[in-house]
Order: C-alpha cells, then sequence, then structure tokens
C-alpha cells in the first residue's frame, strides 16, 4: 500500500523558515517524481515545486527564490524548505508523487499524502 505522509508544518511568523517532509512508503520512490502543492480555504489546489527522479526541479514563480525542494532517495524521503513565509503562504500543503515526469496539474499525480498545515501570521 503506497503512503505519503507530510509532516513539519505549523503556525509562524512572517518572515520565518519551515521544512516540511514527506516521507514515502510501498513505492520505488527513486524512480518517482515528487511534488507539492498547497491549498488555501475557498482556492483551487495549487503547484508549489516538483523535482523529477533525476532531481530536475521546478518553482511556482511565487515561491521562486525562498523556497528548495529536494529529496532523499535513501530515505524514501521529500523535502520542501520554506524561507521568507509570507501570510499568502499560509494553505494545506500536500505531497504527491508519479512515475512519469514532473507535470503541475495535481489530477496528473497518482499519489498523495493528506497534507499538512501551514499558517503564517503577519
Amino acid at each position: 500500500q503506497v503512503q505519503l505522509l507530510e509532516s513539519g508544518g505549523g503556525l509562524v511568523q512572517a518572515g520565518d523558515s519551515l521544512t516540511l517532509s514527506c516521507a514515502a512508503s510501498g513505492l520505488p520512490f527513486s524512480i518517482y517524481a515528487m511534488a507539492w502543492f498547497r491549498q488555501a480555504p475557498g482556492k483551487e489546489r495549487e503547484f508549489v515545486a516538483a523535482i523529477s527522479w533525476g532531481s530536475a526541479i521546478y518553482y511556482t514563480d511565487s515561491v521562486k527564490g525562498r523556497f528548495t525542494i529536494s529529496r532523499d532517495n535513501a530515505k524514501n524521503t521529500g523535502y520542501l524548505q520554506m524561507n521568507s513565509l509570507k501570510p499568502e503562504d499560509t494553505a494545506v500543503y500536500y505531497c504527491a508523487a508519479r512515475l512519469r515526469g514532473v507535470v503541475t496539474t495535481p489530477s496528473e499525480y497518482n499519489y498523495w499524502g493528506r497534507g499538512t498545515q501551514v499558517t503564517v501570521s503577519s
């Protein structure tokens, strides 16, 4: 059974940092692309960042220079380092995985975690 488990969310102030983790099990993590999405109340789920099995990296424009995605295949874990957080980063953050290359459309991902809440106060 495939599981993706996010952790690391919390309540922080603007300008602070957080690191999210996504622990994967039940799939050959090293050959999967992994992505982070987020969903704020009343909004659609949006792409944040992704890393391919070959470590090609993609970010949405609003987080470039502030967020860093990475993966440790030996630990079957992906990460999202978030610096200089802003109130508009407040959302539930989800990790997702798919066997083929990176795409930014949520429906193209096969596996999802349950999400972790990130709240940034001003």
